[in-house]
């Protein structure tokens, strides 16, 4: 499977070039990524339930004071039986079959998730979506300078940018621009990807987010 080629642009939106991407990440055929759609979808749904802190709860008939009563004899009132004043049908009393604390989390193994994004990175870049960007950020963070060199590549679209550990000043420079969401290489994952029309490495940010990558991963990628 032969190598994608990104285009590299510099800070004011030029082209400075291209650098290679391995295929087996950024250039899988469409018609295998239509056809893993189902597990791309697994893998995110699994995000999004690990994400859930599952902390609700409702007042059962246990952590209601009072009640312990019977509000009525049983029998010769007319009326009908009850036990307790706070049973759930009673104002005040307690909720039925209401959530409790539990843990959403899913198991995905961890080959599922490194196809998943494999698959929607293939998608983006097939789509002229993936793009390499140089920001030239100096010393000094820059909002105005990351966003003059970010337009031209995506225009409004809403973007996960991804940085190396390394570049503080360029992560300071955007995570303020409203359609831009912010990722150290380390941190890229489906969801944040799934969730982007574009997606923007910087050159670090792109070797680093390739160094990553064991051996093992890429020999999962050729297999696949």
């Amino acid at each position: 499977m032969a190598s994608v080629t990104l285009n590299i642009t510099d800070a004011k939106g030029q082209a400075a070039g291209s650098i290679e991407a391995p295929a087996e990440i950024f250039g899988i055929p469409e018609e295998d990524v239509q056809a893993h759609i189902p597990l791309i979808h697994q893998v995110v749904i699994g995000q999004l339930a690990a994400a859930r802190q599952g902390t609700h709860a409702v007042k059962n008939r246990s952590r209601i004071s009072g009640g312990g009563k019977k509000p009525w004899k049983q029998k010769g009132t007319g009326r009908a039986r009850q036990g307790s004043i706070r049973s759930p049908q009673w104002a005040g009393g307690a909720v039925a079959h209401g959530p409790v604390p539990r843990d959403y989390s899913q198991r995905t193994p961890k080959k599922m998730k490194a196809a998943a994004l494999r698959y929607i990175l293939s998608d983006r870049t097939n789509a002229g979506r993936t793009h390499v960007v140089d920001f030239g950020i100096g010393e000094t963070p820059t909002t105005k300078g990351a966003k003059a060199a970010l337009m031209p590549v995506v225009g409004a679209r809403f973007t996960t940018i991804v940085f190396s550990r390394d570049e503080v000043n360029e992560w300071l420079s955007v995570r303020n621009l409203p359609t831009v969401h912010t990722l150290f290489a380390d941190q890229l994952n489906t969801y944040d990807v799934v969730t982007a029309e574009d997606v923007v490495f910087t050159k670090a940010g792109f070797n680093a987010f390739l160094e990553a990558k064991s051996p093992a991963e890429a020999e999962t990628a050729k297999e696949a």
